[in-house]
């Protein structure tokens, strides 16, 4: 059995998946499994992923009927995840190194933490141009102004998972499983922390933030509100639910001006 299983949802992603691929067979840690699941994509990202099979016998290719979103494309991959471990990894992204090695080694020395994960390097083809922080232990109080936790670049011991039952599937919660899966893990007694060094760069867009759809700023307010209840936080915390809405009636440049000030 492999220690960890990597979930990987793939969409449209064939320029850039075979890049994030090989920042997996680089690994300093090589006891893991590959789990890859074509998300009814329309470019040749399904027989890159098969050639890839072909030559790694640890890598396991689903392929759903249609396009499923992510939430239920990630739970298919759960459904035969065989590792102790479960670590994510998007499809135009790239790991350092000793990723796996680092987040295991401090899950495997602080029983008390389920989940493990990491700032992120933002970068596009101009190069990195943004560096996220760490936190250390992620408190209750941390989820007011967003997810906490990088989704991509964590890893969570497996059983938390099943406690939650995985992803939940709602068209509320798309672009925001995430967010939505912190907030049932922690209800259910689960802890995180972030490192302080970045194991994973994320490929984004310099202006992806500003151009946020309302219907995913819709999503994220429903997750806050309805996960500050699960936490059982005073009822003040309902306003910090707000936020997401009021950025986004925020005009573009006075979002950028205050993003660049964080």
């Amino acid at each position: 059995m492999p220690k960890i299983s990597v979930l990987m949802g793939i969409y449209n992603c064939a320029p850039t998946l075979q890049e994030a691929l090989d920042s997996l067979y680089a690994q300093t840690y090589q006891d893991f499994e590959i789990i890859l699941c074509n998300d009814g994509s329309k470019d040749n990202t399904y027989e890159l992923a098969l050639e890839n099979q072909k030559k790694h016998p640890n890598i396991v290719l689903l392929n759903n009927p249609h396009n499923m979103g992510l939430n239920q494309t990630l739970n298919n991959c759960l459904a035969v995840a065989k590792g102790e471990y479960i670590a994510r990894m998007d499809g135009d992204d790239l790991c350092m190194p000793d990723r796996f090695e680092a987040e295991l080694r401090f899950l495997e020395g602080h029983l008390e933490y389920a989940i493990v994960s990491s700032p992120m390097e933002y970068f596009d083809e101009q190069g990195t141009f943004m560096t996220g922080k760490g936190k250390g232990e992620i408190k209750p109080a941390d989820f007011k102004k967003g997810s906490p936790i990088c989704h991509a670049p964590c890893m969570v011991r497996k059983e938390a998972y099943d406690k939650v039952g995985g992803y939940s599937v709602s068209p509320k919660l798309l672009r925001v499983e995430d967010y939505n899966l912190w907030f049932k893990m922690y209800a259910a007694g689960y802890k995180a922390y972030m490192l302080d060094k970045p194991y994973y760069r994320m490929r984004d867009d310099r202006n992806a933030k500003s151009r946020r759809k309302w219907s995913g700023r819709k999503n994220e307010y429903y997750v806050m509100s309805t996960g500050f209840k699960m936490l059982g936080l005073p009822w003040y915390y309902q306003l910090y639910a707000l936020r997401p809405l009021f950025i986004g009636m925020l005009p573009g440049f006075v979002y950028d001006w205050l993003h660049k000030r964080r």
